[in-house]
């Protein structure tokens, strides 16, 4: 759905619709996680939590900047929302150690 956003034309009501919809989705992901305990670096909690206060932060700026009008923040804030909450959390999931590694690589 990102890259969907990311090629498509802005500003329109099919723009707006997928990204809330993204956001939504991104929120349910970033809360859901909080009830992940697998790698417990700092108790319950490890760096992919960090990741989740980033997006559980950077979604209502996102919302912000694009109500505001402010294309450049809001097109900076979704792309590392992208890639810092979607791409780098979901290359972590893959990891051999973790259980989607494992199933996609064996193990």
């Amino acid at each position: 759905m990102g890259l969907v956003q990311f090629a498509g034309v802005k500003g329109t009501r099919t723009h707006r619709l997928l990204g809330y919809t993204w956001i939504g989705l991104m929120l349910a992901v970033a809360l859901s996680s909080f009830l992940i305990h697998e790698l417990r670096q700092w108790g319950n909690f490890s760096a992919i939590h960090l990741l989740s206060i980033f997006t559980l932060a950077m979604l209502p700026l996102g919302i912000y900047f694009a109500r505001h009008h402010n294309v450049v923040g809001h097109r900076k804030t979704m792309l590392g929302l992208f890639f810092g909450a979607l791409v780098v959390a979901g290359a972590f999931t893959l990891l051999p150690s973790r259980i989607l590694g494992r199933v996609i690589f064996g193990g």
